[in-house]
């Protein structure tokens, strides 16, 4: 019993429910584990009952949480156009609709103090309104019960919340005030979803670029009346040999990886001289090269060999001299930035050097703080630059094609997705070693679609950590990724809740949930969000906790829906009728961890899965489930009229598909790009590793022909699907 209610008072489930109606134990080792990995010792009986006493001690003493979150209300929001990347505008002075249970809870006498982010102080109550009381601070008035709504009004804001009790005990904390929900999508608005890599131009250097994104916004803007593109996440990669090719195991999630740089659209690449221009030349043949093998010899997009030209490119670029207010705009970048750059950029330059996995590392280069990394930073200087003046070139061009999609009239506009961990070799492990549990990975527990579990080999943070530094690593993220984002999707977003801890080397079935302050982690998102005028989408496929979409969907945040899981489930459990889908939600056909349309209608992806051994079953058993599957989704679409009574062709199916989608209630209407030209492969293959070009195949045509970005724009089967989705702009 002492190591369950010590595992409860840290937030570490010591039993968890993989169906309503089973509860499997979690072995005691991963509990022990876990909590050693939030720096609590439960090693014996004694060390148990010696943290189980301390721990309750803190908690009765305890006059604050580390963080206290006040939602406002909107009726009494008012604009403050001095708020920087205030999209929305923001509140200037708020009252919350009801006082923080944390607030609500303080002994009576207790004095309460805000120094806002602004740098405004605001007491409470004010030292005029009323006499001191007995017990009360000098010259201050305490906190006297009931309070009811005398709170004062406050900014938006993370702020300093410190108390005095009149006991003479103090605390202090970081606020929260945030609106109550983010800003939402039109009624109704459809865009394509793609993996930015696979989308090659005829400009392009062997994969897609950021150029090719602003071509693809402003194209599907303005001919499709498309409200938005939704990409893979663009984050930083750990280099290797070969480069890890997932974007959902980055080294930061914080700043964005130059390999998606369009280098010509670099302004110092047109004042290249001298024998810079020849070498330049020279580079610009080799990228032809590798596009040419990856649109007409079927060769696989190789991200290293892209970055070694681009690198060398932009060695040859940096050395034209920044005109003045170019080189304004780099140091304000930096100073904007901040330490986050810096740790960053020294990782980047230190990874040069000693290669990219730091735990490798001369031991005083482990720690970003200490005087080894100091001085090693100072004699890298020169790199340290390079890699910093990367990120602002990277930071412009994802700007620019922020703005292309505005220019084309797109409602929400480039949607820009955030992994749901870090690779632990990478710059944010090393850079926030601090808040990572060490020893840990992020996965999943076994479920119906995994017997095994799932370890995503991805360190977690600490919720403790978090919550002590008032979420300052996951606020920098979350500012960092909307500053130039329509909409931000959150892969994983049930991880704002709880996530599946695995000990180092345990098998993911022996793992168990860590959860984090769900309140706190949804405010500092709804106020960043705000603050960017930006929509939030949140992955919630799979299993999802009871309470949890209710949670997210008050705070405004969509949630994702794929056509073959919406079902019936608490009864028929056939198709789920389009009525019946949820309006908060992206609805879409498929994923980039989906069979594409036409393989799943075709049967495809069942034969390609056998090819590589991933069957759990006979393949005949899942040919006969499939069909099945499928001809009752074709029924469903014959019954609502919105296929043929003979069932039609292929692509008349595609449409049919998303003329279905078109009937939900749904705001975002996603179409995968693949699908719109017949693409056969999946993007990924849960499951394989080598076995499979995960994340390196162009988007092609039904026949398996890669297509450019100026093929697809011209292509008639691209444009029969997109005829079918117009008309919902105007819906």
């Amino acid at each position: 019993m002492g190591l369950a209610r010590l595992a409860a008072l840290h937030g570490v489930a010591t039993v968890h429910s993989p169906s309503p109606d089973v509860a499997v134990p979690v072995p005691d080792e991963t509990v022990v584990a876990v909590l050693a990995a939030l720096g609590v010792d439960a090693s014996t009986d004694e060390a148990v009952q010696d943290a189980l006493t301390r721990a309750e001690s803190a908690a009765a003493s305890r006059l604050l949480p580390p963080t206290v979150v006040v939602w406002t209300a909107p009726e009494n929001a008012t604009t403050d156009s001095d708020t920087p990347g205030a999209g929305a505008g923001s509140p200037a002075a708020v009252l919350p609709p009801a006082l923080p249970r944390a607030l609500a809870d303080l002994p009576p006498g207790t004095f309460l103090r805000v120094e806002t982010e602004q740098g405004d102080t605001v007491e409470w109550p004010s030292p005029e309104a009323s006499e001191p009381s007995p017990g009360a601070v000098a010259g201050r008035t305490p906190l006297t019960a009931p309070v009811g709504r005398s709170w004062p009004g406050l900014p938006l804001g993370v702020h300093r919340l410190a108390a005095v009790a009149a006991d003479g005990r103090t605390a202090g904390a970081v606020l929260v005030v945030a609106p109550r929900d983010v800003p939402r999508p039109p009624p109704r608005t459809h865009g394509f979803l793609v993996q930015l890599y696979s989308l090659l131009s005829g400009r392009s250097w062997g994969m897609g670029d950021l150029g090719d994104l602003a071509e693809l916004a402003t194209w599907s803007g303005r001919e499709l009346g498309a409200g938005f593109v939704q990409i893979n996440p663009l984050h930083a990669a750990v280099p290797g040999d070969p480069t890890d090719p997932s974007p959902y195991r980055p080294s930061s999630r914080r700043f964005p990886d130059p390999v998606h740089l369009r280098v010509e659209a670099v302004p110092e690449y047109a004042y290249v001289t001298g024998r810079g221009t020849g070498r330049l030349a020279g580079l610009l043949e080799q990228a032809a090269g590798l596009r040419a093998a990856v649109l007409e010899k079927d060769a696989l997009i190789d991200r290293d060999a892209v970055w070694r030209l681009k690198r060398e490119a932009l060695e040859i670029v940096r050395e034209v001299p920044l005109g003045p207010g170019r080189r304004a705009a780099y140091h304000h970048f930096l100073a904007e930035q901040g330490q986050a750059l810096e740790d960053h950029a020294t990782w980047c330059a230190l990874a040069e050097v000693h290669g990219s996995q730091w735990h490798d590392w001369p031991s005083g280069l482990r720690d970003p703080r200490s005087a080894e990394t100091g001085r090693a930073r100072h004699e890298l200087i020169d790199r340290v630059d390079f890699h910093s003046w990367l990120a602002w070139l990277t930071d412009e061009q994802l700007a620019a094609a922020g703005r292309a999609a505005r220019d084309a009239g797109m409602a929400v506009g480039i949607v820009h997705d955030l992994a749901v961990g870090v690779h632990p070799d990478g710059a944010d492990a090393w850079a926030q070693r601090d808040a990572f549990a060490e020893g840990m990975s992020v996965g999943a527990p076994p479920d119906a679609f995994n017997a095994h579990g799932q370890d995503w080999g991805l360190p977690p943070w600490r919720p403790d950590v978090l919550a002590a530094s008032g979420y300052a690593p996951y606020r920098g993220l979350l500012r960092g990724l909307l500053t130039h984002a329509g909409a931000l999707r959150i892969d994983h977003v049930m991880g704002l809740f709880r996530l599946w801890w695995v000990p180092a080397g345990a098998d993911p079935t022996r793992g168990t949930y860590v959860r984090y302050d769900a309140e706190a982690m949804l405010a500092v998102l709804v106020l960043e969000a705000h603050r960017a005028g930006a929509v939030v989408i949140g992955e919630d496929l799979g299993t999802v906790e009871p309470g949890v979409r209710e949670a997210l969907h008050r705070r405004g945040v969509l949630g994702t829906s794929v056509l073959w899981f919406e079902r019936d489930w608490q009864g028929t459990g056939r198709p789920l009728a389009p009525e019946s889908w949820r309006e908060d939600c992206v609805a879409t056909a498929t994923t980039h961890d989906l069979p594409s349309t036409a393989a799943r209608l075709t049967g495809e992806h069942v034969e390609l899965r056998h090819r590589l051994g991933l069957l759990g079953r006979p393949l005949e058993e899942e040919r006969r489930e499939e069909s099945a599957e499928v001809a009752e989704w074709l029924g469903t679409l014959t019954r609502l009229g919105l296929l043929p009574p003979d069932g039609g062709d292929e692509e008349e199916q595609i449409r049919a598909v998303h003329r279905f989608l078109l009937r939900t209630p749904a705001r975002m209407i996603g179409v995968w790009l693949p699908d719109a030209v017949g693409d056969r492969r999946p993007q990924n293959l849960p499951g394989t590793w080598d076995q499979y070009p995960n994340w390196r195949l162009p988007v092609a045509d039904a026949e398996g022909r890669p297509m450019t970005l100026e093929e697809l724009a011209a292509s008639p089967r691209l444009h029969g699907l997109m005829s079918v989705l117009r008309p919902s702009v105007t819906n």
